[in-house]
């Protein structure tokens, strides 16, 4: 299973997430994905159709929202 987070540090609902996953999760196992760098954030429009992080690819499927991310993690780690 591929595991890809688009996220910006500055966001609120990201660093809920991403603290999250260090206290719960692998995190190794959860590829970041700084959305302002490089053409992150184009690519992140371009793959899951919003412009809105954090996002969590599960094999290339979009999920977004801060809360339902946690509860994707809660039952699969």
């Amino acid at each position: 299973m591929k595991l890809e987070l688009y996220y910006k540090a500055e966001c609120p609902y990201c660093q809920k997430v991403l603290n999250y996953m260090m206290d719960n999760c692998q995190i190794k196992d959860v590829q970041l994905v700084d959305i302002k760098e490089g053409n992150n954030n184009e690519d992140l429009i371009k793959r899951g159709g919003k412009d809105q992080v954090p996002c969590l690819f599960i094999d290339g499927k979009a999920l977004y929202e801060s809360d339902d991310i946690i509860k994707y993690f809660k039952e699969n780690f």
